[in-house]
């Protein structure tokens, strides 16, 4: 049941990164969770452990780092696209 609530709670993060920067993530639902828990692991990296934890995320610094990688990603599709 903790896998699959990391799962849910990496998806919500990884949506609301979305909704903060106004940018839909590529992939969808899929997309969102996987924005999610490499957000919670880059904010972890950077931020540590602060605030509440939610099946084993710490949600501010997993938004945060949700929101640097829907940022990098982003840019990266948008030059491509421009390219």
């Amino acid at each position: 049941m903790g896998f699959i609530m990391f799962l849910i709670i990496g998806g919500i993060i990884g949506w609301l990164a979305g909704l903060i920067l106004g940018k839909d993530i590529p992939g969808g639902i899929i997309g969102n969770i996987i924005a999610g828990i490499i957000g919670a692991w880059i904010g972890g990296a950077l931020l540590g452990d602060m605030g509440p934890e939610i099946a084993g995320m710490a949600i501010i610094p997993a938004l945060i780092g949700a929101v640097i990688l829907v940022a990098i990603v982003s840019f990266i599709l948008k030059k491509m696209r421009h390219a």
